[in-house]
């Protein structure tokens, strides 16, 4: 009767360690999308390789996709573009045939 599998403790965390999944989490780029109030949104892009300066990719953004948008400096995620609307698609478009960045190395959240 002690036998049964599914009644042990399983910890899924176990095997990352210290760091946890920042180390994995680093080489991607995160394009969200966060629901503001009623209708608004906001598009967030998140861990731009160091090579890309920020400041000229949101000029960048802002011309392209006729939007307003910040560059918000987190001590945890670094620092982050926020840009007015749903972005989410054409930051991905940019990134890839422009930006030189690799499809794979983007990941899209959001609705």
């Amino acid at each position: 009767m002690s036998d049964i599998q599914n009644l042990q403790s399983y910890d899924p965390f176990a095997d990352l360690g210290e760091s946890g999944d920042t180390g994995a989490q680093q080489e991607y780029i995160h394009i969200r999308i966060q629901q503001r109030n009623g209708r608004k949104t906001l598009t967030t892009i998140q861990g731009l390789p160091a090579n890309f300066d920020k400041k000229r990719m949101l000029k960048i953004f802002k011309k392209d996709f006729a939007c307003n948008g910040t560059l918000v400096e987190d001590d945890e995620l670094g620092s982050v573009i926020q840009l007015q609307g749903d972005q989410r698609t054409k930051v991905l478009n940019l990134l890839v045939e422009e930006g030189g960045v690799e499809k794979k190395q983007i990941k899209l959240h959001g609705f």
